[in-house]
């Protein structure tokens, strides 16, 4: 009998401290509601045996975790650089030097044949640093300086400095803790950022920094807790936009952008349900909105007159087609779309208005548009890759209509001829079709034989797509089939998807994802002894969710930073993004909803029955899902499951939501998850 985990050693023993909670009349009792106590002793104990257990528990696997990262990063090309991007008279790019963590942003002017420049080298910021996160460098209009964030601890708060690349030197002036959302005015010696909320951390305050003075003024604050405010400027440069919204409403202010102490103008009031945002076309405003358009569609308006009645249509509401982005250029209009689960990119020419759908070899696929910074150009750039295909970026010619392939990302010692990718159809519950993307390794695949891994989302309306994922052939490689179930919550299919998978429907996200495992299994894409699943943050609430419904269905999951206390969390309004996503998730000081959200938060509907084995991850400084969540539920997992198997806890005490920073620490994380998928597919049930 082979196992994956030493018999004779115990997890921590973990406190009881019973705190009762009472609301809509319904009591509740948390057992371990004192983890919220943050730098606490007994926290801080905890946390460190919990990392201990781990270890113990995990000791064995360190030569296959070797072995792993290993192979992983012998995929990594140590040192790349993306394509060269046109930016005024210089071309921008970043590169890796080999055997560093962090990216060197370079350009060079006029031609690419001419000397490099560094102007920003993030492995010399890192240095005596166990986390380092830049928001980037963003060069004033006249290129002379950059702007960048720099983030030291994993809680996304970002120091914005200034260095002048003339003379190579950075200013003594620090905009300290902004969100790094940051946009220069014309002038080159302003800037607008934004601020969160040091408690709650919503985005909630605009500011405007002039480099001449030194000196922040307030320049809007967003008093609604359901909305969040960013800066953004127009792709002509001539505005620049102050958008602040909800998951279900925006409002836009804008200023020209050349005058940076101008008043600002309010374009469109905020309106319940109605989402929209501008860009300048140099005749007027191009709006993509939702009004009358659940799928959203493109009007024109004049600024002079912004009301909605003098709005004009310049690309019609269509049922089967769902708009995500628009890039508005001088002669010609490129939408980022949806459509039958998968993206597409159609091209208008302005003047005669005729559409050029661009079309893609895969079957399965995500394309996007890529980095623009030119308004009267040619062309423009877009991404694409698909499950077996790497990363590629091209540039589409507009008067050729042809797209040239400016770089595949390099994947050393990958082999495309070895794999096969696949999209099938699972039926829901409620007959609802859901897409499913998986991949595989031709000759590893038996039917019915093959250990499964099924990943998922489903929540804010964010898509799921077919990625390549070069830490996934590791997996492949020892005989698993991978697939991505595109359930509700995203926006795979459309607006109408998302609006399905959230608030009163939040359920359909779960049961979609147990309906999707059933079929891969039904049709031999996996042994039903072998089968696991994969989330994270919104994808670890789904992780939680769908073990209680079916915990039989799954031999063992990864759920990494999880959103699992969902009602305790939604009732705290001091903490980050809980007003804010009262739209997502309901407000629980509402009767309905709470009695809702109740009956699918994981910790609350945990019970005693046989739950899989489990490998929870988190950080101690994450921003989003604070670390108590999943302290809390391990602990009460323990608790209630009968069965024998372990569940696992491992907090990463420098890192946040994203887990470690630099491109092969983040390996590191990917390893540990990989090593317990693998040693339990090994193992005897």
């Amino acid at each position: 009998m082979s196992t994956a985990f030493p018999q004779d050693i115990k997890p921590p023993a973990t406190p009881q401290v019973p705190h009762e909670m009472v609301l809509h009349g319904d009591k509740r009792v948390d057992p371990y509601f004192w983890m919220k106590e943050r730098d606490t002793d007994r926290v801080l104990k905890h946390l460190k045996e919990e990392n201990d257990y781990y270890e113990a528990m995990t000791k064995n696997w360190e030569p296959l975790h070797t072995r792993l990262f290993e192979e992983m990063k012998a995929r990594v090309k140590q040192d790349d650089s993306s394509p060269p991007v046109k930016n005024g008279p210089y071309y921008y790019y970043t590169r890796y030097a080999e055997g560093l963590e962090y990216p060197i942003y370079c350009r060079r002017k006029d031609n690419l044949k001419n000397p490099e420049e560094i102007i920003l080298d993030v492995n010399t910021i890192a240095k005596g640093h166990k986390y380092t996160s830049v928001s980037g460098a963003d060069p004033s209009p006249d290129h002379s300086m950059i702007v960048y964030g720099v983030d030291l601890v994993g809680r996304r708060f970002y120091d914005l400095h200034f260095k002048d690349l003339k003379t190579g030197k950075v200013s003594k002036l620090v905009v300290p803790k902004t969100t790094a959302n940051v946009v220069w005015a014309e002038d080159g010696h302003t800037i607008f950022y934004t601020l969160q909320n040091p408690e709650t951390l919503r985005s909630e305050k605009v500011l405007r920094f002039d480099l001449k003075t030194g000196q922040s003024t307030d320049v809007y604050f967003e008093k609604d807790e359901i909305f969040s405010v960013y800066v953004s400027k127009s792709q002509n440069d001539k505005f620049l936009f102050i958008t602040t919204a909800s998951f279900d409403s925006s409002e836009i202010r804008y200023i020209p952008a050349d005058k940076p102490t101008t008043t600002m103008t309010v374009f469109l009031p905020r309106e319940t349900k109605h989402e929209y945002s501008i860009e300048d076309g140099g005749d007027g405003f191009f709006v993509m909105t939702n009004w009358k358009a659940e799928n959203f569609r493109v009007m024109k308006a004049d600024p002079k007159k912004p009301g909605k009645e003098n709005w004009v249509d310049v690309i019609s509401h269509r049922q089967d087609i769902f708009i995500s982005d628009i890039l508005v250029l001088k002669n010609q209009l490129v939408l980022g779309e949806r459509s039958n689960g998968l993206t597409q990119i159609e091209v208008y020419d302005r003047k005669t208005m005729k559409p050029t759908l661009l079309s893609f070899p895969d079957a399965s696929y995500i394309v996007s548009i890529g980095a623009n910074y030119e308004y009267d150009i040619d062309y423009f750039r877009y991404n694409y890759q698909s499950m077996v295909r790497p990363g590629s970026v091209y540039d589409y010619d507009f008067q050729t209509a042809k797209a040239t392939l400016i770089k595949m990302n390099e994947v050393p010692t990958y082999d495309a001829s070895k794999y096969t990718s696949e999209r099938v159809w699972a039926t829901a519950s409620d007959g609802t079709k859901i897409p499913i993307s998986l991949v595989y390794r031709n000759d590893m695949r038996a039917a019915g034989k093959n250990p499964l891994l099924v990943y998922g989302y489903g929540s804010y309306g964010l898509s799921m797509d077919p990625n390549f994922r070069l830490s996934v052939f590791s997996l492949l490689d020892r005989g698993f089939v991978y697939a991505i179930a595109h359930i509700r919550g995203g926006s795979e299919m459309g607006r109408s998807w998302y609006e399905q998978g959230r608030m009163g429907q939040k359920k359909n996200t779960f049961t979609d994802f147990n309906s999707a495992t059933e079929y891969l299994l039904k049709e031999g894409y996996g042994d039903p002894a072998k089968v696991f699943a994969s989330g994270g943050s919104a994808g670890g609430l789904l992780m939680g969710a769908v073990s209680n419904l079916k915990p039989l269905l799954y031999r063992g999951i990864v759920s990494v930073v999880p959103f699992v206390d969902v009602l305790t969390t939604m009732l705290d309004a001091d903490i980050p993004l809980t007003t804010s996503e009262y739209e997502q998730w309901g407000n629980p000081n509402e009767k309905d909803a709470y009695f809702y959200m109740k009956s699918y938060s994981p910790y609350d509907n945990l019970e005693r029955k046989s739950y899989p084995a489990m490998l929870v991850m988190t950080g101690y400084h994450d921003s989003q899902v604070q670390y108590w969540e999943p302290a809390k539920y391990v602990a009460k997992l323990r608790d209630v499951s009968t069965s024998a198997q372990p569940v696992l806890f491992r907090i990463d005490m420098e890192a946040g939501h994203a887990g470690a920073s630099g491109r092969f620490q983040a390996l590191k994380d990917t390893s540990y998850q990989w090593a317990f998928l693998i040693k339990m597919a090994e193992a005897d049930r």
